[in-house]
């Protein structure tokens, strides 16, 4: 892998994370395109090209991430079922990191459900347009003068809520499904607005992918060279840079229109793929 390789797999990387169209298919589709050749290091690379994506969560939401020990458990709660699967089906999924086609009908079928998700939970993507992220405090002093003070709200979930998003996080197992489609529709499931349901999703990706990134740094530490270190840091400083900028323009978009833009973009990049295949271009990695 190119240092440009490595950039523009990191571009990739940034602005697909935390929209609903797949950041790993992408990149697998990224690779395809660039005609690059599929190594070990690879398969690291797009894993851990993440971990910079996710920091961008941490330094856009640092408020609201840090607000309490009780955040935290729920936080792993959640991350539970898709950390069981990962540890179950490591060999199977990094199988499925060479299929275009998988990646392709993945896009397909995922752009068709978020389509559907924006009819049935309308009022919820409806409500995140007005949806405040502070609140008024009142208080009064000992010499009886009213105060207003303006505070971030906490952000309210339950530990069945955070563990059935978790379980719909699993399905991002599969290249093209989208992590943060399934987490987000999850939340739609639990009464959460669209808004609130992707802040979850991004919280969630904090953990999920430190673990998957770590989980597969420990495995490849044998063969990863000096070179190897260089790419990955480049990767994942462009990673979060691209990241910041995708997440503000994300949630500014979704909590007016909902997802269903995204539905068609993955829809029409779906059969393209398929059309390109079924016409006998070699997209094989």
């Amino acid at each position: 892998m190119t240092t440009a390789e490595a950039v523009i797999l990191a571009i990739v990387e940034g602005l697909t994370e935390f929209l609903p169209v797949s950041s790993t298919g992408h990149l697998i589709l990224t690779e395809a395109f660039m005609g690059m050749e599929r190594s070990r290091f690879t398969n690291v690379f797009i894993i851990n090209v993440q971990f910079g994506a996710i920091f961008s969560v941490v330094v856009l939401y640092w408020r609201r991430f840090f607000q309490s020990l009780d955040f935290y458990f729920k936080l792993l709660a959640a991350f539970i079922p898709a950390g069981i699967l990962g540890l179950l089906l490591n060999d199977y999924i990094d199988s499925l990191l060479s299929s275009v086609t998988v990646v392709a009908v993945s896009l397909v079928i995922g752009g068709i459900v978020l389509i559907a998700a924006d009819i049935i939970y309308k009022k919820q993507i409806e409500a995140s347009a007005n949806e405040e992220d502070e609140e008024v405090i009142r208080t009064t002093d000992e010499f009886g003068v009213d105060y207003k003070t303006r505070v971030l709200k906490k952000f309210e979930i339950g530990w069945l809520q955070a563990f059935i998003i978790g379980c719909w996080q699993c399905a991002a197992m599969v290249p093209g499904v989208s992590r943060s489609a399934a987490s987000i529709i999850g939340g739609l499931t639990q009464k959460m607005t669209m808004k609130r349901a992707a802040e979850f999703s991004f919280f969630l990706a904090v953990p999920t992918i430190f673990a998957a990134s770590a989980y597969k740094l420990y495995k490849s530490v044998d063969f990863i060279r000096s070179t190897d270190i260089n790419l990955l840091l480049i990767g994942n400083v462009v990673s979060f840079i691209v990241g910041i900028i995708a997440i503000k323009f994300f949630i500014g978009l979704i909590t007016r229109y909902g997802m269903k833009f995204f539905g068609i973009y993955r829809i029409v990049l779906g059969l393209f793929i398929l059309a390109l295949l079924a016409k006998g271009y070699d997209l094989k990695i």
